[in-house]
C-alpha cells in the first residue's frame, strides 16, 4: 500500500465555518515572509483555474441536489489538480505552502458529516493526492458560536451562504466531531487551537505553534 509523503513545508488550516481561518493564514504568511521565506497561499476547493471552476460547481446553491459521491469525487478532482499544479511545484523550489483546507476537510465534511466510507476517502487520498501536510492547525469552535460569527458577517454585507454553509446545525456538529477525531488520530501533525477568543489571541497561539514547529525542523 502506497504511503502518504509528509511535506514539512506544507501547512494547512482546518476548521468549521466562522472559525477564523483567513486571519490565521494571514498571520502565518506574514511571519514567514518576515523571515525571508517564499510563501504560497492557496485554498481548497480551488487554487487553480480548473479547481476554482470545480469549486463553483460544488458550492453554488443550484436546483439540483448534489449526491455525496459526486461531492466527494469533485473535491478530490479539484485537489488532485491543485496538488499537481500549485502545491508540489512550490514545495519543489523550497517555498512554504499554506492552504486554507486540505484533505482533512474531506474526512470531516464528506466522511463524518455525509457518512461516506472513510476507507474510500483514504484510497482517494493515496491515489489522487499522495501527500500530507507537515503541520495542520485545527481551529476548533462550537457550532452556536460559529453561527453567530457567520450571521454577523452576512449582516455586514458578506456573500450569501453557499450550498454547504446552508446545512443544518447537526451537520456542522458532525463536521466538528470529524475534525476532532482526525486530530486525536494524528496528534503529531494536527494541533487543535481554541478559536473562541478574539482573532489576535488565536493568531498569537498559531504563531507560537509555527515557531515551535520550525525549531523542531531545524
Amino acid at each position: 500500500m502506497t504511503m502518504l509523503q509528509s511535506k514539512p513545508r506544507l501547512l494547512t488550516i482546518e476548521g468549521g465555518e466562522g472559525a477564523g481561518k483567513s486571519t490565521v493564514l494571514s498571520a502565518l504568511r506574514d511571519a514567514l515572509l518576515a523571515d525571508g521565506c517564499e510563501v504560497v497561499c492557496t485554498r481548497e476547493p480551488g487554487g487553480t483555474p480548473l479547481a476554482e471552476r470545480i469549486r463553483g460547481l460544488l458550492l453554488d446553491a443550484g436546483d439540483e441536489a448534489v449526491h455525496p459521491h459526486a461531492e466527494l469525487l469533485l473535491m478530490f478532482a479539484a485537489r488532485a489538480q491543485h496538488v499537481q499544479q500549485v502545491v508540489l511545484p512550490a514545495l519543489a523550489r523550497g517555498a512554504w505552502v499554506i492552504s486554507d483546507r486540505f484533505t482533512d476537510s474531506s474526512y470531516a465534511y464528506q466522511g463524518a458529516a455525509r457518512g461516506m466510507d472513510e476507507s474510500f476517502i483514504a484510497e482517494l487520498e493515496r491515489r489522487a493526492v499522495g501527500i500530507e501536510p507537515g503541520l495542520t492547525l485545527l481551529l476548533d469552535l462550537g457550532v452556536a458560536h460559529a453561527r453567530e460569527r457567520t450571521r454577523g458577517r452576512d449582516l455586514l454585507g458578506g456573500a450569501s451562504p453557499d450550498r454547504i454553509e446552508r446545512e443544518r446545525d447537526d451537520f456542522f456538529e458532525r463536521v466538528r466531531e470529524g475534525f476532532l477525531a482526525r486530530a486525536a488520530r494524528h496528534p503529531q501533525r494536527i494541533r487543535v487551537l481554541d478559536a473562541g477568543p478574539d482573532a489576535a489571541t488565536v493568531a498569537a497561539a498559531a504563531l507560537g505553534v509555527l515557531a515551535d514547529y520550525r525549531k523542531a525542523l531545524a
